[in-house]
């Protein structure tokens, strides 16, 4: 899915990351794996980490998605319910440090999306934006 996205050919993928066209092809059909420094590679390659390399994801355990880029995260899908609300998956509120009663920022771009955003950063990042704003008019 990778190598499709980004327009390559298994011989492309293969020139970049200093390996045989065939070695790639076992790797894609399942044959063989590549050993960490090859996945190294590939990572880099295609902007993602080695875990979104090696694990896949997808969307209600049917469709697979490609994973996220580096410093991206996909978290799996969540359901509104019939109140509006949602649970955040548990993986998400443990590396956050997410509690309940906990402030978040909702924040979106037309026919975009949503974003959550912990109130306590949004609010200091937009203190710095004043700031920075407030400076330039000094100037």
């Amino acid at each position: 899915m990778l190598r499709n996205a980004h327009g390559m050919s298994q011989e492309e993928v293969a020139e970049k990351i200093d390996i045989s066209r065939q070695a790639y092809a076992k790797w894609e059909a399942g044959m063989t794996v590549p050993d960490i420094e090859k996945c190294r590679r590939l990572a880099d390659l295609y902007g993602v980490t080695i875990d979104g390399l090696i694990r896949s994801e997808t969307i209600d355990g049917k469709e697979t998605i490609l994973p996220a880029p580096r410093g991206k995260n996909i978290w799996g899908s969540v359901t509104v319910n019939e109140r509006g609300q949602l649970v955040i998956p548990k993986a998400l509120r443990e590396k956050f440090g997410l509690t309940g009663g906990q402030r978040l920022i909702v924040l979106s771009e037309d026919m975009e999306g949503i974003a959550l955003v912990p109130a306590e950063i949004f609010e200091a990042k937009m203190k710095k934006a004043m700031e920075y704003a407030s400076a330039r008019q000094e100037e």
